[in-house]
């Protein structure tokens, strides 16, 4: 089994790649959801922390300085990658991430870690990106404090929908800011390997489900 096989199969075991009627963030309905918010135990975090540094180390190489991670779900995604690319690949990174408000006292700010300088290439990594509100708050944020250049976005799945018009919202992200986007793994890739597949007993896209997934794709795909 590859890293992306092993990398769903981990999503559907933890609760965060489930199927079934979902409201979106974007107000769409859809049949299914992916939630990096149901991740909760140490096991768990030190995986996911291991799939995005295998991605990061397979797809992006050394095009990137620090990791940073938008606040909140970003924040434990920064730390775990970070961590597994020193644990398990020898590459010492820094990372850094925000906060939803500015502290006015202490050292100030409203970033914690790292602070970026003039030059530095930065890697965001994210769970899922539905508007990219957040990629685009964080290019904002980041550039605000030094003179620094986004290189790279790393995120769990691709849901392959489209954005504000006829591309996906990461297509967008590409050619707005000129950002390498990098999946671990594309809604096709989900579909394929779990498709009258089953795991642990159950088949979590039949016939019908798929239909359903096909139909989503139809109308909001691109």
């Amino acid at each position: 089994m590859d890293n992306k096989q092993e990398f769903i199969e981990f999503m559907v075991r933890s609760g965060v790649l489930v199927f079934g009627s979902f409201k979106t963030k974007s107000g769409r309905e859809a049949p299914y959801f992916i939630n990096t918010g149901n991740y909760k135990t140490g096991e768990q975090l030190a995986k996911l922390g291991d799939f995005y540094a295998r991605c990061i180390v397979d797809h992006v190489k050394d095009d990137f300085d620090v990791i940073y991670g938008p606040a909140y779900k970003g924040i434990p995604l920064s730390v775990a990658t970070a961590t597994s690319l020193y644990r398990n690949h020898g590459i010492n990174i820094s990372y850094c991430f925000n906060r939803k408000e500015a502290k006015d006292h202490g050292e100030g700010g409203n970033l914690i870690g790292y602070r970026p300088i003039d030059g530095d290439r930065i890697l965001i990594v994210e769970d899922v990106i539905t508007a990219g509100t957040s990629v685009r708050e964080s290019l904002a944020l980041l550039t605000s404090v030094a003179n620094v250049k986004i290189t790279n976005l790393a995120v769990s799945v691709d849901r392959m929908e489209k954005g504000t018009g006829a591309k996906t919202t990461l297509q967008e992200l590409q050619e707005d800011y000129q950002i390498k986007v990098t999946p671990i793994v594309t809604l096709t890739e989900i579909i394929s390997h779990l498709y009258n597949w089953e795991l642990d007993g159950k088949v979590y896209i039949d016939g019908n489900m798929k239909k359903q997934i096909d139909e989503y794709l139809e109308k909001y795909g691109a």
